[in-house]
């Protein structure tokens, strides 16, 4: 579970926060006025979490059927 905590906050205790997600694989969501904006997770958590997501991402895309949407130019892309 994150554990929020505000950008003040984090900017003051910066060492410690990165010493608890080295030492105890804690977690931290930075938050701006309430507002979740950045997230603090050990680098093992995060590179797990991408490559399960581009895993999950090409099986969905490897399953959807391939559309043939004819020749198009720059120009059909905008309105005109």
């Amino acid at each position: 579970m994150d554990t929020a905590i505000s950008a003040a906050d984090a900017n003051r205790a910066f060492s410690r926060l990165l010493r608890e997600v080295r030492e105890e694989g804690r977690s931290f969501v930075v938050t701006a006025h309430g507002k979740p904006v950045a997230r603090l997770v050990p680098c093992d958590a995060a590179d797990a979490a991408r490559g399960a997501a581009k895993a999950e991402l090409l099986v969905r895309l490897s399953s959807q059927p391939v559309v043939d949407v004819g020749r198009w130019s720059r120009d059909d892309l905008y309105e005109r």
